[in-house]
């Protein structure tokens, strides 16, 4: 779609009028330019949106390797030691929390995985897990929408100059906990949290290096925003300092030996090319291309000057925040990923404005009312054999509830 997208500009560009200029964020006529001025303007302007979104890819390629290096120590079985609890209820307010904060550091979807993977060692029955499940996708989705290195969206808005990492976790925190509470609290009062766990497996214990790998993982992570603060350097540089870093560690700790004769490993588990190239080999590929033909396919309508002039279409007749509202109901359905570039290139408001922290709140939340509206939904979906609609009789209301009760804090804040 995006390699069509662009041939069809291409072959097309000398009956072209005007033009998005993406420096300056607005339409220029073309109609007096020569065939060469306006192919420069092409490869100029396929230059720095691919670049734009390699910047974002290399940020998440970069994250995807530190988390796949903390699952290779088996850093995530830490996790399990602060859940020691028989209560349904307890457990149930105890694993949102986790999901929460967790998806607000590494992403939401890699938070729904490790506390699924956690919860299938703790809660024996399937049903128990289906509900405590739909929880975690609502905490998941509202952990990552605070943080810019919490969600896909808010992280492209956060490279974008949309939003700053101080403002968005003082603008969106409050509200993503609402979102988060009202469903938690109605919850608990439901029939499916009542009563102990029947069986619950003791923790296993973990080495030193397990915890210590988790946290400074997280540590690293989270260290990216701080420096960005410091340097005005792209995240993406960041997180390959951060990456490098970890990646050292994580090649002494591994204690490898290798000679010029021969091969020789302390840990005969692992392969010869130690934890950095395997948890390269692990990362989601199929995603980072997903992401790349999406936000490049978008990318082209927007030169064209189609996103921008919807936008203006829409400013027209219908409020921004009822648009917004009405956008993260549509990323239910629709990825939130292509939402969010389009709403880029629609709005022009400077950086912190609300709109764009609406923005983020909306697309990073909405997809919690419907099981497929999320990554973490579709993964919890598949992982618990989670039907559509034993989601949408049982989960989807509560959902709405906590996104319509954040979305009145963020208005009224």
């Amino acid at each position: 779609m995006m390699a069509f997208s662009w041939t069809i500009i291409a072959l097309g560009m000398n009956q072209f009028d005007q033009w998005f200029d993406p420096h300056s964020s607005s339409i220029i006529s073309i109609a007096n330019f020569s065939i060469s001025e306006k192919s420069h303007l092409l490869e100029s302007t396929l230059l720095h949106h691919f670049g734009k979104t390699a910047e974002i890819l290399i940020f998440l390629m970069g994250a995807m390797v530190i988390v796949e290096m903390i699952d290779h120590f088996d850093g995530f079985d830490t996790i399990k030691k602060f859940i020691r609890t028989k209560s349904k209820r307890s457990l149930l307010w105890l694993i949102s929390f986790l999901a929460f904060f967790l998806s607000a550091i590494i992403d939401n979807l890699t938070a729904t995985i490790v506390l699924i993977t956690i919860l299938r060692k703790i809660v024996p029955d399937q049903t128990d897990r289906m509900w405590y499940s739909g929880f975690i996708i609502i905490a998941a989705n509202a952990g990552g929408a605070w943080t810019p290195i919490g969600d896909v969206t808010t992280t492209m808005l956060w490279m974008a100059g949309k939003v700053t990492t101080g403002k968005l976790i003082v603008m969106l925190g409050l509200p993503s906990l609402i979102n988060l509470l009202i469903p938690l609290t109605i919850g608990s009062f439901l029939a499916a949290f009542k009563g102990k766990i029947i069986q619950q497996e003791e923790a296993s214990q973990t080495s030193n290096s397990s915890s210590f790998m988790l946290y400074l993982g997280l540590i690293l992570i989270v260290f990216v925003p701080i420096f960005k603060t410091i340097t005005h350097l792209p995240p993406y540089i960041g997180m390959m300092l951060s990456l490098s870093l970890f990646a050292i560690v994580a090649e002494f700790i591994s204690n490898r030996k290798i000679s010029f004769t021969n091969l020789e490993e302390s840990n005969e588990v692992m392969d010869h090319h130690g934890p950095t190239m395997k948890a390269l080999s692990r990362i989601e590929m199929p995603s980072i291309l997903f992401f790349l033909g999406i936000l490049m396919t978008v990318a082209a309508m927007e030169s064209l000057g189609l996103i921008f002039g919807f936008g203006q279409h829409v400013s027209a007749i219908i409020p921004e925040k009822v648009f917004v509202t009405l956008l993260g109901a549509s990323s239910a359905i629709i990825d939130n990923v292509p939402l969010v570039a389009a709403s880029i290139g629609m709005f022009h408001e400077g950086a912190d404005m609300n709109i764009w922290h609406y923005v983020a709140y909306a697309a990073g939340t909405g997809g919690s009312m419907l099981i497929i509206g999320s990554a973490s939904g579709v993964v919890a979906m598949g992982m618990e054999k989670i039907s559509f609609f034993w989601y949408l009789k049982n989960i989807s209301l509560l959902a709405l509830t906590g996104y319509l009760a954040g979305i009145a804090v963020l208005f009224l804040a």
